[in-house]
Parts: C-alpha cells; sequence; structure tokens
C-alpha cells in the first residue's frame, strides 16, 4: 500500500546525531527533531500498516505543514530573486523589457515575512521613480516573493480551507499525493488558491503551484510554483520558486525566480565546523616551495599576509551566504587559469585560487591570488573559451598587481552585519585599469589554447551588449567591476572577431539561460555542475539566452548515509 511506517530498530549515527544537535539548537519542536533524526537508510525496512484515509491524510499534511511554519520562524536563509518583465515577440516568442533584482536574509516573524535587504539603497530620486511605478505598474516587492515561501503561516488548516483529493502522482523519485487546496467561501483574507503535492511517507508538502485569493485591487497576479527539496532526512524545505504574472491580457508580464540557500550559515566557512579535524599537510607548502625550516623571510611574510587577508575575506563572504565553500566547481575553474598560465610562462605564486559568488547578476572580480565569478555568470556563458576570455581580464590583473586587498587585513575589517558585506567590501578598479586588463587578456588568450575560439567568446559580448539595455539589473556589479564599462562592455575587441549575431537562427548559441550550469544545495551552500542531457531546440524561442526559465528539479529522498 501507499502509506506506510517504519519498523526497523533505529541507531543514531554521528551525522544525525549532528542533525538533533541542529535542530536542538534551532529551539524546533520534538516532532521535527524526531523527523530529522530518523535513520533513513537503505538499510532500515519497511512494513505495511493500515492504509490511511484521505480524511486522515489530510489532517497530517495540516500538522505537518504548521510544524514547517515553526520550522521556517527559526530559520534566516538568504532569499534571492530576480524578475524580467517581458513583452510579445514574432519571432522568439517574448523578449525581457526590463528587470529587476532583489537579495536579503529572510525571517518569519509574528507580523509576517520581513525582508532584510543585502543591496546598496539607491539615491532618494531612483528610489521615489522605483516606488512611483511599482505603484503604477506592478506593485511587486521583495517581500510579496518572499512571502511564498511559506504562502499560508497562520490558518492553514480546514476553518479556513477546503480540500481536494486530485490523483496519485511521482515527482521524480517521490511518489506524492496531488490536492487541490481552495480557501473557504466566508474567507475574504488573501489565501491560498492551488494545488500542493504531499510526499506519501509523513506527509509533508514537496510542491506548491497557485496563486493567493483576494488579493488587493490593481496588484499584479502572483502566480507562482514552490519546489521545497529534502535537506535533511525528512526535512523538507523551499529551494526554488518560480513566478510569474497570472494575467493573461497584459501588453507586459513578468517572469521571476526566486531561489532559497543559507540554511546552515552557523556553519558556513569551510573552516567553521568544529568538530572538522585539522589536515595534515603543511598549510604553508605553496609559499615555502622547498625552503628548508620556517624562517620568516621578507618574501615569505608577505605572501602569507596576503594569503591570511584572503582566507578573512572569503570567510566573510562565505558567512553572509554570497560565496559558495570551496569545491569542484572552483577546479575546473582554476584548470583554465592553469592553461592560461602555463602557455603564457607564468609561474604566479602564491598560486591563484578561483571561488564561486552564489547570486544571480553577471559579475567577476579579484583580490590579492584569488578570482571569484559569480554564479549567474558561469551559468549563461556557452563554453569553456567564453569562460577562458572572463578568467584572462582577472589574471591580467593580478600579473599586473592591480588587485590589492591590505585594508581587510586585519579580522575587525570584516566583522560587520551580514547583511552590510556589499556596502562594506568592495573590489573595484578604475576605468585605466580595467581598460589595462582588457588588453594584457587580449595578450594572455592569443597565446592559450583557445586563441582559436575566442570568437565565440565575442559573439556572448555581442548578445550581452543586445540585452544589456533591457537588463542593466542583471549585468550590475556588487562587489566589483561590472561586465558594463564607460565605452561598452568589457573586451570588447572579442566583438569585433565574432560573427554576425543571429538571434532567430537555432543552432547559433550565443548565451545560454539562467541556471544553465551551477547546481546549489540550499542547505550547505555547496555548488557542483549540472549535467543535464542535450536537448535539441525546435524553435528560436526555446534559446532563452540571459532569461528566467521555469524550473522542474527532480526530487530525491536522502538518507542519513549522505
Amino acid at each position: 500500500m501507499l502509506f506506510r511506517r517504519r519498523t526497523a530498530l533505529f541507531v543514531p549515527t554521528q551525522k544525525t546525531l549532528r542533525i538533533v544537535a541542529v535542530v536542538a539548537l534551532l529551539g524546533l519542536s520534538t516532532s521535527i527533531a524526531q523527523a530529522a533524526a530518523e535513520d533513513t537508510s537503505a538499510a532500515a525496512t519497511r512494513t505495511t500498516p493500515r492504509a490511511l484515509s484521505f480524511e486522515q491524510v489530510v489532517d497530517r499534511v495540516i500538522a505537518e505543514e504548521n510544524s514547517f511554519v515553526t520550522l521556517m520562524k527559526n530559520l534566516r536563509p538568504v532569499v534571492e530573486t530576480y524578475v524580467q518583465y517581458t513583452k510579445p515577440d514574432r519571432q522568439l516568442g517574448s523578449v525581457p523589457v526590463r528587470d529587476n533584482y532583489f537579495l536579503g536574509q529572510f525571517g518569519l516573524t509574528r507580523d509576517g515575512v520581513a525582508d532584510t535587504s543585502y543591496l546598496k539603497k539607491p539615491a532618494i530620486a531612483p528610489r521615489l521613480l522605483n516606488h512611483i511605478g511599482g505603484l503604477i505598474s506592478d506593485r511587486l516587492s521583495p517581500v510579496e516573493f518572499a512571502r511564498t515561501l511559506v504562502p499560508d503561516p497562520t490558518g492553514f488548516d480546514r476553518h479556513h480551507y477546503s480540500f481536494t483529493f486530485v490523483r496519485r502522482e511521482v515527482l521524480g523519485d517521490v511518489p506524492c499525493i496531488a490536492i487541490d487546496v481552495r480557501p473557504l467561501s466566508d474567507v475574504n483574507d488573501e489565501r491560498l488558491l492551488g494545488r500542493i503535492w504531499v510526499e506519501d511517507q509523513h506527509y509533508r508538502i514537496v510542491r506548491v503551484n497557485g496563486t493567493f485569493a483576494a488579493q488587493p485591487h490593481l496588484k499584479a497576479g502572483l502566480h507562482f510554483d514552490i519546489w521545497r527539496l529534502n535537506l535533511l532526512p525528512n526535512v523538507w524545505l523551499p529551494a526554488y520558486v518560480y513566478s510569474e504574472d497570472s494575467d493573461q491580457h497584459a501588453a507586459v508580464r513578468y517572469k521571476a525566480l526566486t531561489r532559497i540557500w543559507g540554511y546552515d550559515l552557523q556553519h558556513a566557512g569551510d573552516l567553521r565546523e568544529f568538530a572538522e579535524p585539522l589536515s595534515d599537510e603543511v598549510s604553508d607548502v605553496a609559499f615555502r616551495k622547498g625552503d628548508s625550516g620556517y624562517d620568516l623571510s621578507p618574501e615569505f611574510s608577505k605572501r602569507r599576509f596576503q594569503y591570511s587577508t584572503e582566507d578573512n575575506i572569503i570567510e566573510r563572504l562565505q558567512i553572509a551566504g554570497l560565496m559558495a565553500p570551496r569545491g569542484d566547481v572552483d577546479q575546473v575553474l582554476q584548470q583554465v587559469v592553469a592553461n592560461l598560465e602555463i602557455t603564457n610562462d607564468l609561474e604566479i605564486q602564491p598560486q591563484i585560487r578561483c571561488r564561486v559568488l552564489l547570486t544571480s547578476p553577471l559579475e567577476s572580480f579579484s583580490f590579492g591570488h584569488t578570482i571569484v565569478l559569480s554564479r549567474g555568470l558561469i551559468d549563461v556563458l556557452p563554453d569553456e573559451a567564453t569562460l577562458a576570455s572572463i578568467l584572462a581580464h582577472e589574471l591580467a590583473h593580478i600579473v599586473l598587481g592591480h588587485a590589492a586587498e591590505e585594508r581587510y587585513a586585519s579580522s575587525d575589517s570584516v566583522a560587520f552585519p551580514d547583511q552590510m558585506t556589499m556596502q562594506k567590501l568592495q573590489f573595484t578598479g578604475d576605468e585605466r585599469q580595467e581598460e589595462a586588463a582588457n588588453a594584457k587578456a587580449m595578450e594572455l588568450l592569443s597565446k592559450s589554447p583557445y586563441n582559436d575560439k575566442i570568437a565565440q567568446a565575442g559573439l556572448f559580448l555581442k548578445a550581452l551588449q543586445a540585452r544589456q539595455p533591457e537588463l542593466p539589473n542583471l549585468i550590475r556589479a556588487h562587489l566589483g567591476n561590472g561586465l558594463k564599462q564607460t565605452q561598452g562592455l568589457r573586451m570588447s575587441a572579442l566583438a569585433s572577431g565574432a560573427p554576425e549575431l543571429k538571434p532567430a537562427q537555432i543552432d547559433q548559441i550565443a548565451a545560454l539561460p539562467l541556471g544553465s550550469r551551477i547546481k546549489v544545495d540550499p542547505w550547505s551552500d555547496r555548488i557542483e555542475m549540472r549535467k543535464p542531457a542535450a536537448v535539441s531546440l525546435n524553435y528560436a524561442s526555446e534559446k532563452m539566452p540571459f532569461e528566467v526559465t521555469p524550473l522542474f528539479p527532480y526530487l530525491r529522498r536522502i538518507t542519513s548515509a549522505q
């Protein structure tokens, strides 16, 4: 039968004990703690009890959703929403006409959803214009998107809703029960109207598709598709929300993707886990290069000081939930940098490190000997040669000695609240340095194995140039210099040798949609490269360069052994 329960003896593992400790630290209810700690390993067996009636299933769903609300009140994840407003296009289906971007920390209080923005506040005039424009057009705000994470924090029960069984359905590897949810006729508040999918073991909601009923007049229709992932054993938390305008007759509509990560920020940083043992590797081996002893020469001391300063910056960004922990994607980027170094006879010490920002805006910068690319930038790059052109520009800054970071050497210089990170950390250079880096990068690429493929990088810049007026928030840098410079885009010389941009030509892929390459673990912030199956395009409208797209993740259950 569909509904079952576990009877095998539960023996807690080390990871299970840590989960219990995390849940206890957050002050969660006993039922949540037990659910998080339950061993779901393959070795555990299951037996079949009596089947539950649909009414009993609904009672379980209501109880579990109320426990989920309690859980979310104890979590402060990072929430990012990128919005693109679109208009119909005869060849491409629809194209962006403007965009918006929100980034902050989620908080669920007694009074509703709180929004703590990470972004710098614009000047008074732009803020006033944005406010007036919002009142006239869409009235969308970061809170409107953030509140979809918990569609009804106050009244998800039979007093406010009717529940109707639809069917059983499998999402990914997870058997689910689809249930239609409607507010009762005498309920006038903004309530959920739509469909929920409930996993069949503990009756927790894993997907919500719908809108808010009884929305105020003149407010944009917010249609959302919420996906929760299994981030701890038997704990499902929001990871993605795709939203769009529900008014089919609107001349300008919007589509938006909200991403949630940073649930475990208390352990963010590569070395913040108290129980993690120290490595046997000598930490300064990269600096001594076989030098005997530990004599502190001026050169060695300078390099060690620089390296520890970079560590301060990296850890600050990780603790704020803005940078991914080191991992395999860093190694991919560093291999491309190594290809550039080897073919240009460069021997740079300390060795160059690459890291990834978790944010969507297209951004790259460097400090010390560390190169940083944003997740959104990696997502939209079509091939390795284009990636090499971005990395070559940052490598050029390092070779030319532009990337200074001494002002962050002291630990107290990075002691500020998370929401102030983007205001306090800045890695920008002047226009003269940018132009010098452009020229040096072209020289590095000309001697590299990517020299015969950089026409594709130029095509990418042409596509970005074509979309740049409509997508200013996508290419606006928040920590370093953006891809846009005073005179066009960065490394615009590449575009001169690129083929003609043909947006309607199916086999010309100048740039990818957002979300094409990087997958983020919302609990640990770790990232990995996606490995999707190749899909043949049938229409030019399926190319969607730089665009927000709907998301349909493959749901899986995790076990305590993972």
